[in-house]
C-alpha cells in the first residue's frame, strides 16, 4: 500500500528556503523513505518522544543535517503529511528560520 505524501503550508515554506541541491536530495529520500511503512523505525527514521523532546510531529526523518518531521494518516486514504523541514547543526534545530530546542 503505497502512501501518500503532503507538505504543509510551513513546510513548503521550509523545503523552498533550502539550496537546491539540498531540496533535490531532500525530496528524493522522502519518496523512498516514507512512500512505503512510513512507521517503522530505522536507523534514519523514528519516532518521536514527546517526553525528552518539543512535539513538532510524531515523526522524524534524519538525512544528513536535514530533518523532516510528519505524521501519518491511515484513514480515510493513506497519507504522509510532512509538517516542518529543519536543519540541525548539533544540539540546535532550525525551523523557518527559527532555533528550537532539540
Amino acid at each position: 500500500m503505497a502512501y501518500h505524501i503532503r507538505f504543509s503550508d510551513a513546510a513548503g515554506e521550509h523545503l523552498a528556503s533550502l539550496a537546491a541541491r539540498d531540496r533535490a536530495t531532500l525530496l528524493d529520500r522522502i519518496g523512498r523513505q516514507l512512500t512505503h511503512q512510513p512507521t517503522v523505525e530505522t536507523r534514519n527514521r523514528k519516532r518521536m518522544d514527546p517526553d525528552r523532546r518539543m512535539l513538532i510531529a510524531a515523526w522524524e526523518l534524519r538525512v544528513g543535517d536535514l530533518r523532516v518531521y510528519y505524521a501519518v494518516a491511515e484513514k480515510p486514504e493513506p497519507v504522509v503529511v510532512i509538517v516542518a523541514v529543519g536543519i540541525k547543526v548539533r544540539e540546535r534545530i532550525t525551523i523557518g528560520g527559527k532555533d528550537i530546542k532539540s
